[in-house]
């Protein structure tokens, strides 16, 4: 028990005695000991130091030998502190100040990784995600053999997917709402706005492994807003409705919801035939 106290009290007064030290190289007009002070907080994997003293001397160092290394030094601090807001500016001032610059290629794609990480999930806004993949798409135009390229490929990729899956989610949200209208703009119908939804992400991304889903969800929306249609629209949204589920049977012939398809065409044949 005197052995762990004696170790919490040695803790505690090397803990002060480090906090000291910090406050006095932050208070401090040495600005050369200041950022070799700042270089060895990095080194030592102290990044929420090592960018608070950074912060302070990039402007100061502008010009001086010293600027390239510490601005983009700055960005990997607040970067590996999971400060991506800050990193992703960070870097792209970088990237501004020094296109051709010895941290050109690595602040390029390191703004994408900030963005990336800060990329909320899918059914949340997506600003972020479309700015993460404009990134990763510059990083690629502009270094194609860039040792970073094929992890910048996966990562946009991802990104794609995640905007895919919220006009998954618009959609399926649309599907929903059903024959609710209190939504609804202007008289809209919400099968409609599923359908535009999804036809739209089929034609944005014809390769998503989402696209059954989407194809599910159009062809269900036609047979429900042909089921609901006025009467003289029926025929022909049934018409069309018919056409959807054998386009989709054709597509997707070992789809789970073959039987679902098989089923809306019976009830689309039954109207059709009178």
């Amino acid at each position: 028990m005197k052995n762990y106290i004696t170790a919490v009290v040695l803790s505690a007064l090397l803990f002060t005695s480090c906090a000291n030290e910090f406050n006095r190289v932050y208070k401090t007009n040495d600005y050369s000991y200041k950022y070799e002070y700042a270089k060895e907080c990095y080194a030592q994997g102290k990044y929420t130091r090592a960018s608070t003293l950074l912060q302070g001397l990039v402007t100061l160092q502008k010009g001086t030998d010293n600027a390239q290394e510490g601005l983009y030094m700055l960005g990997m601090a607040e970067y590996n502190s999971k400060d991506y807001e800050g990193a992703a500016a960070t870097f792209k001032k970088y990237f501004s100040s020094y296109p051709k610059g010895a941290y050109a290629q690595e602040a390029e794609f390191y703004a994408g990784m900030s963005l990336y990480n800060s990329t909320p999930e899918p059914r949340l806004d997506q600003s972020q995600t479309v700015n993460a993949i404009a990134a990763f798409q510059e990083y690629i135009d502009l270094f194609p053999d860039g040792k970073e390229r094929s992890q910048a490929q996966q990562r946009l990729f991802e990104l794609q997917d995640k905007l895919v899956q919220k006009e998954l989610y618009s959609a399926q949200l649309y599907y929903d709402l059903g024959q609710y209208f209190g939504n609804c703009t202007y008289g809209g119908n919400n099968y409609e706005a599923c359908i535009i939804t999804a036809q739209n992400a089929l034609k944005d991304y014809p390769y998503s492994k989402l696209r059954e889903k989407f194809s599910l969800l159009v062809m269900k929306s036609k047979f429900e807003l042909a089921q609901q249609s006025v009467e003289e629209k029926k025929l022909e949204r049934f018409q069309d409705a018919e056409d959807e589920c054998y386009g989709f049977l054709n597509e997707y012939p070992d789809s789970k919801d073959k039987v679902t398809a098989e089923k809306f065409i019976t009830k689309c044949k039954a109207f059709t035939k009178d």
